[in-house]
């Protein structure tokens, strides 16, 4: 019988270690740290007073597209934007430090967020970790891809029990648990559970060890296909391994019930409400969507008011 993970019963989730203990650790991975990044606000709760109250009332609205009467052909609406001049970057240039690309990535490609799910090998200790690196890569089957970044050190404890258990939940982020989320982001000892740490509840799986997030609206049972290590190709660094990648196939999915409508195809994003990562501290969420049909090239040589046809002519 599968363990029944529960935040009053499961003693991993309670917080078997000092913070004497925790402050140790912290100041051993931080001398370890390649680099460390430093805070954008020097009193971040002060900055935080002075913003008005997050709204989880306000709707999520439609409007039209950037330029309704676009036309084949027509390339950008921002015509000013041919104006710019761009920055050539080699990632790869000596004396370029890590940091910079990390910086450059993170906050140049908004990212959806997996909140991770896993156990250890001896079952013993349940791991909960957010991880940005992440991606949905197919349908058929259910595919994705989580990014591991390296450490100095030890591998992350999610990385870890993914390669040696082969099981992982994906949890969707919703902004209504983000601080809960945020906090699992401690590096604690491996061992210990950040369940505890964040407050949040554990409901059993049906196909993995690992349980899922109850609070989240949307949940993706897992097992791996393989852990793929990231080889540096860069001049003096040709060979050496860094960061890893997890291919991921889904075995089960858990959508709230006000959030699926009938054909259970389809989640409803009032009710999912999801969040991105963006740079630094900064995430996203979404307040305003547009529709955009894709084009049938059968439907658009059909329809003359399309103007497919006569840009074909004109551009032969």
């Amino acid at each position: 019988m599968r363990r029944t993970i529960s935040k009053a019963t499961d003693t991993s989730i309670r917080l078997p270690f000092s913070s004497r203990n925790l402050s140790q650790t912290a100041g051993r991975l931080v001398s370890k740290s390649p680099f460390q990044l430093k805070p954008k606000y020097p009193d971040f709760q002060k900055v935080q007073a002075s913003r008005p109250d997050f709204d989880p009332s306000l709707p999520i609205t439609y409007s039209k597209t950037p330029d309704p009467a676009w036309k084949y052909g027509k390339g950008t609406s921002d015509p000013a934007s041919l104006e710019k001049i761009h920055v050539e970057i080699d990632p790869s240039e000596t004396g370029r430090p890590m940091i910079s690309n990390y910086r450059l990535l993170v906050s140049g490609i908004p990212r959806p967020i997996s909140f991770v799910s896993t156990v250890s090998k001896d079952g013993e200790t349940q791991n909960l970790a957010p991880m940005s690196y992440f991606q949905v890569v197919d349908h058929d089957p259910p595919t994705f891809v989580i990014g591991f970044s390296s450490r100095p050190d030890r591998p992350k404890d999610t990385m870890r029990n993914l390669e040696e258990t082969g099981e992982c939940v994906i949890n969707v982020v919703s902004d209504h648990f983000v601080e809960a989320v945020n906090a699992t982001s401690l590096d604690i000892p491996y061992g210990k559970s950040e369940w505890g740490l964040s407050g949040l509840n554990a409901a059993p799986s049906k196909t993995v060890k690992p349980g899922r997030v109850k609070e989240a609206v949307f949940s993706i049972e897992g097992k791996l296909l393989e852990m793929k290590s990231l080889d540096y190709h860069g001049a003096g660094k040709a060979g050496k391994p860094f960061g890893s990648m997890a291919i991921i196939e889904a075995t089960r999915f858990w959508v709230r019930e006000d959030a699926i409508n009938e054909a259970k195809n389809e989640v409803d994003l009032s009710v999912l409400r999801p969040l991105v990562q963006l740079g630094g501290i900064q995430y996203g969420r979404i307040r305003e969507t547009f529709e955009l049909p894709r084009p049938s090239l059968a439907k658009e040589l059909e329809d003359k008011s399309s103007g497919l046809t006569k840009f074909l002519e004109d551009n032969q």
